[in-house]
């Protein structure tokens, strides 16, 4: 096994792919020798975990891959492909596993099963709760989703597995056993598959990080010279492929060269706590004008009455001028119409002076 399949994790998907294979065969074997429909189901359940193994060690290939002219951000979003599809083939497993137990109710149990089928299923038990740990180490070694998808759906094989064993056992004394027992190792399934597609997908479509925000926005607030922050922007291409913006904001009496050290000091801390490569854009603050600050505070203690978690920056009265220009930044919990919410602010501005305001909603 070379180096990158080591360090890729790729050798766990493989092996894996080997022993579905080896299970699959001896599942469909003694299920047709057997007339267990349950157990040949099972079998072919490991041929498609062949395939989503297949999934995990293409996408794990690809999110290896260096950035390219199509791709100047690399390809880790690949794992994050793979769960997705893992989710589908854990929901197509709970269906076709409630399918079989749902038939099984309904013909009045299953045939009993002979040792050979009972060694075969107690291997698969055996092999698929170690191939859950190997999968599991595997994901957190390598932090990997498209390992820790395959984890989720190995355990929920070995449960499906167990369901099999402990029908067959009871249908000789209970015949609806191994219908009921898979019926609810069925739903589980289920859940498992639900969860594992809506983390992928999640993530697809750019699934905030409230942890790595606050780390970052943390950083920013201690460093000398900020004196607040806001508009933090984070894009995640996948693990360790992350980018943000910031607006910093700082005295205005600051030479250009001061402030610039200040943000490039930053920019640095942020990339070596947290990987993410950060840019910040400089909001000059007038600490002297006194005009300007106290029309703020009076504005502020306003403002906030009208919802919670408003919140203003970037405020700046023209100098030469009645122009009021701020941003407010609104919580998506808010249920305001953005375009009302605008206009009762400015309403606000317009009783504390004759100021012509010039506000911009956005949403945190």
């Amino acid at each position: 096994m070379n180096a990158h399949i080591k360090e890729t994790g790729m050798g766990v998907c493989l092996i894996g792919i080997l022993l579905n294979l080896l299970l699959a065969g001896g599942k469909i074997a003694a299920g047709i020798l057997s007339g267990l429909v349950a157990v040949t189901a099972d079998g072919f359940n490991n041929l498609s975990d062949c395939g989503s193994g297949a999934v995990a060690l293409i996408s794990m290939h690809i999110a290896k891959k260096p950035a390219d002219r199509e791709h100047p951000y690399g390809h880790r979003r690949a794992e994050y492909v793979a769960s997705t599809i893992a989710g589908c083939f854990v929901c197509c497993l709970a269906v076709e596993f409630f399918r079989e137990c749902a038939e099984s109710l309904l013909a009045g149990g299953a045939p009993a099963g002979t040792w050979a089928v009972y060694a075969v299923l107690g291997v698969s038990v055996a092999v698929k709760l170690a191939l859950f740990a190997l999968y599991r180490m595997g994901a957190k070694r390598w932090d990997s989703d498209a390992l820790k998808a395959a984890s989720v759906d190995s355990l929920c094989d070995c449960l499906a597995s167990a369901a099999v064993v402990l029908g067959t056992a009871l249908s000789p004394h209970f015949a609806a056993a191994d219908g009921i027992a898979g019926l609810l190792v069925s739903l589980f399934i289920a859940w498992q598959g639900v969860k594992l597609l809506l983390e992928g997908s999640s993530k697809l479509l750019g699934q905030a990080d409230p942890a790595l925000a606050a780390a970052i926005r943390e950083t920013a607030l201690a460093t000398e010279g900020i004196l607040g922050v806001h508009d933090l922007m984070i894009y995640s291409y996948g693990k360790g492929a992350s980018f943000a913006t910031l607006h910093a904001e700082m005295d205005a009496s600051l030479s250009m060269l001061a402030a610039h050290t200040v943000i490039d000091g930053l920019e640095m801390q942020v990339k070596k706590q947290t990987g993410v490569l950060l840019t910040v854009h400089l909001d000059p603050v007038d600490l002297a004008d006194r005009a300007e600050s106290a029309l703020r505070i009076r504005l502020w203690e306003k403002v906030r009455e009208l919802t919670e978690g408003l919140k203003l920056h970037d405020f700046r009265l023209i100098p030469g001028t009645n122009r009021v220009e701020f941003d407010v930044c609104v919580p998506y919990s808010c249920k305001i119409a953005d375009d009302v919410l605008a206009a009762a602010i400015a309403a606000i501005v317009q009783e504390l002076g004759d100021y012509e305001p010039v506000l911009r909603i956005e949403r945190e």
